[in-house]
């Protein structure tokens, strides 16, 4: 059953390092200061340091008194900085207490007071505690936005404990977004620097967190020695929060490797700890532990009644993912109660929340229980349906292949609303037909009943006036039956509208789903500073894509990490180029993150083996794939770090450009695609050394193939070389500016002929 582990991170700690700049006198020695000082900016900083030193410890209430009186003070002295500081400690205590909008509510005061008075130590430790908050309230994109932002202000002043602590929020946000090696790549940056200054509260946050990614990869031994390690530390410290988080940790892996008792122990020890700091958001979790506990040990009151209350406390406090976790954890103990309608009830509003959050985890353990209520059932059919998707939600954790799956559902209703359209279409021109048909028997009818009715006339005036009468109601029913059939029509033409809607509306949608699959903008910034992505898809949804991962340097290799970035084109564009593009990303993401292949073109060999083996399931003959552009970019260490990058590549079809002193080279790729080909060669792979400033494009077919111009000719490859080697010296963004302006003039009003991608990287 979930454990919850998103909530098993030792956050606490990383406050703590974050705002930390100087050791604090003990508090008997605080207490006693303030007996003796008068109310000046001394005792102000008093009050502060006694604030802190008390949420250090867990007492909270006492914490709030002294930050509350430290901010009375300061404001009557006008002592600004004071009073940022005693937000601060306000803050910090409220998020131990779960009151996630009190805090925001004076992290932002803070940062009013910090930004004013220029203090860009107190604005940093303002926005690492407000992306600790989003981070623990499952926001995780403000969480990562706060987070850079105090990274980036800690570099500029020089402050390692600040970079210590944000290298480490960073890699928790990467975690819980499933982003493994980059949240353990951040871990380890972070116990870096943090031992390198001495900081042992922040070292123990960092090995708690890497114990954290050991216990999900599998490796038990590796978790509980780097959590007792951990744990040592902190009782070393004193931090009381940090330990109830790491005795719940630990009984947490001791469940995992079915020692109950050791279990019980250690989560009856965190629970009690938790209780004492009134510290909800670590009541909730360890009680979640504890439920799950009691039902493996078929205990089924206690499970209720255990995880009952953990829900309550997370409703409480806003905890979305506890509340999930919570609900489908109730519904995995009613199952076996026998209560299958309440089960499903909650399993449905789990299912939503996790959707809501992202969270495919509690997603894959959401079908479980499902899977579990519908075999109980005797519904073995949907039971297996819904095991299915525990499948595929297990293996998108790594690969992210819930989303393509996602997409491909989506493609697929797509088509099916294009074929009902098609019919009603038909069903309208067939309907047209037949009001048409009508219509001239009508007429001709009319005419017939005039031509009776003028001989009548002639020759029987009073019964040609009869046959009138009745040839004028047989003429009203007529002009009823054309004004049904018209009505008839205006209807069908509606319904075929409003289909045409739901097509369009779908595949706009699917527009999304396919952006999910694509690296953010703002990752790739932060990885390629100079650079951008000019993307330009011919159709709302796209074959060509681009695609980027970080592998970091492996021992001996140096510092830093490998960045893999590629642009490639599917075969076709549009929904065709969509599903494509989808199989061939997947197969990217399993050939470096599952098989752990690094090199361009061994990466590229691996590609077209998955691509054609997904292919081959087909009962046609499928001959797409794609084309593409792959770099690998990292430190060049052989002359020493610092002086420029070592970069690898390969491509299929698609070559690479680079400026280097003023010259624009080419290197050539291999004239085979990704997917079936006669006879298929191990691709190529192509190294070379860049100094800072040369500059390497990465591209498809589709910008140099755009029809335009004064002639309505192709734009060409050549033409494209020389706009890039005449404006290498501008920016990256005025480039992209720039190639997006000369290709928008040159098509002017004819349709875009295919995709368009070009991505642009500065050393």
């Amino acid at each position: 059953m979930k454990q919850n582990s998103k909530h098993i991170l030792l956050l606490a700690a990383i406050i703590m390092v974050s705002l930390c700049n100087a050791q604090s006198h003990k508090i008997d020695s605080l207490y006693t200061a303030l007996k003796t000082q008068q109310d000046d900016t001394n005792k102000v900083n008093t009050l502060n340091n006694l604030s802190e030193q008390l949420w250090r410890t867990g007492q909270d209430s006492l914490a709030l008194l002294y930050a509350n009186n430290a901010a009375s003070l300061a404001k009557k002295l006008d002592f600004k900085k004071a009073m940022a500081a005693a937000y601060r400690n306000s803050a910090i205590t409220y998020w131990y207490l779960g009151n996630y909008p009190q805090s925001l509510e004076y992290d932002s005061l803070a940062l009013a007071i910090n930004n004013a008075i220029g203090n860009k130590s107190g604005i940093a430790s303002n926005y690492g505690n407000m992306g600790i908050v989003y981070l623990d309230q499952g926001k995780y994109t403000s969480a990562l936005k706060y987070f850079t932002k105090a990274l980036a202000i800690s570099k500029e002043i020089g402050n390692k404990s600040g970079m210590g602590s944000n290298m480490g929020n960073i890699g928790l946000v990467y975690w819980n977004q499933g982003n493994y090696p980059v949240a353990l790549d951040y871990y380890f940056k972070a116990l870096e620097v943090n031992t390198e200054i001495g900081n042992k509260a922040a070292a123990a946050n960092n090995m708690g967190n890497i114990a954290v990614i050991y216990n999900e990869q599998g490796n038990k031994d590796k978790a509980l020695e780097y959590d007792l390690k951990t744990l040592a530390i902190e009782q070393e410290t004193g931090d009381k929060n940090g330990m109830a988080r790491n005795l719940g940790n630990i009984g947490l892996v001791y469940s995992e490797l079915n020692n109950s008792d050791k279990a019980f122990e250690y989560d009856e020890k965190a629970l009690a700890l938790s209780r004492e700091l009134g510290n909800k958001n670590d009541i909730a979790r360890i009680l979640g532990y504890l439920g799950t506990l009691y039902l493996d040990k078929k205990d089924l009151s206690k499970a209720l009644d255990t995880y009952s209350e953990a829900l309550a406390i997370n409703r409480e406090i806003g905890n979305k993912d506890g509340i999930a976790v919570g609900l489908c954890n109730l519904a995995s103990v009613n199952s076996k109660l026998k209560k299958f309608a309440l089960a499903r009830t909650e399993l449905d509003s789990s299912l939503i929340l996790a959707k809501s959050l992202g969270e495919k985890d509690i997603i894959k353990d959401v079908y479980l229980g499902f899977a579990d209520v519908d075999s109980s059932m005797g519904n073995f059919k949907t039971a297996y349906e819904d095991y299915k998707k525990v499948i595929i939600y297990r293996d998108s954790l790594i690969n992210e292949a819930n989303t393509k799956k996602t997409v491909q559902a989506q493609m697929n209703f797509d088509f099916e609303q294009k074929q009902a359209a098609e019919k009603a279409e038909q069903d309208k021109k067939d309907a047209v037909a037949e009001q048409n048909r009508k219509r001239q028997i009508i007429i001709r009818n009319s005419f017939i009943a005039g031509f009776v009715l003028m001989i009548a006339l002639a020759f029987f005036i009073f019964r040609g006036y009869r046959q009138k009468q009745k040839d004028n109601i047989l003429i009203t029913k007529q002009k009823e039956e054309v004004e049904k059939q018209k009505h008839i029509a205006e209807e069908q033409k509606k319904l075929v509208e409003e289909k045409n809607k739901d097509i369009l509306d779908s595949i706009n949608y699917a527009k999304r789903l396919q952006q999910a699959i694509l690296p953010p903008l703002n990752s790739i910034q932060l990885a390629l500073p100079q650079s951008f992505v000019l993307y330009k898809p011919k159709d709302i949804v796209a074959g060509d894509f681009y695609w980027m991962e970080h592998i970091p340097l492996l021992a001996g290799e140096g510092k830093g990490e490998v960045v893999l970035i590629a642009a490639a084109d599917c075969t076709g564009h549009g929904v065709p180029g969509a599903l494509v593009s989808v199989v061939c990303s997947n197969a990217l993401h399993r050939t470096v993150n599952e098989l752990k292949i690094t090199e361009p073109g061994k990466i590229l060999d691996k590609t077209r083996e998955l691509v054609l083996e997904t292919f081959a399931k087909s009962e046609s003959n499928v001959q797409d794939g794609m084309d593409i552009s792959l770099a690998a970019i990292s430190p060049l260490i052989e002359q020493g770090e610092g002086k420029g990058v070592r970069l690898q590549w390969s491509g299929a079809y698609n070559s690479l450009w680079y400026i280097q002193n003023e010259e624009l080279k080419e290197v050539p790729a291999d004239k085979q695609p990704i997917g079936k080909t006669d006879k298929p060669l191990p691709f190529s792979t192509h190294t070379l050394k860049l100094q800072k400033g040369d500059t390497l494009y990465l591209f498809t077919d589709g910008y140099a193939d755009q029809f335009g111009g004064p002639k309505g000719k192709k734009f060409k490859y050549k033409q494209l070389e020389q706009l890039i080697l005449d404006n290498v010296q501008l920016t990256m963004d005025e480039q992209k500016s720039l190639l997006n302006e000369t290709i928008e003039n040159w098509k002017g009003s004819l349709e875009q002929v295919d995709d368009i991608l070009i991505i642009g990287i500065r050393v």
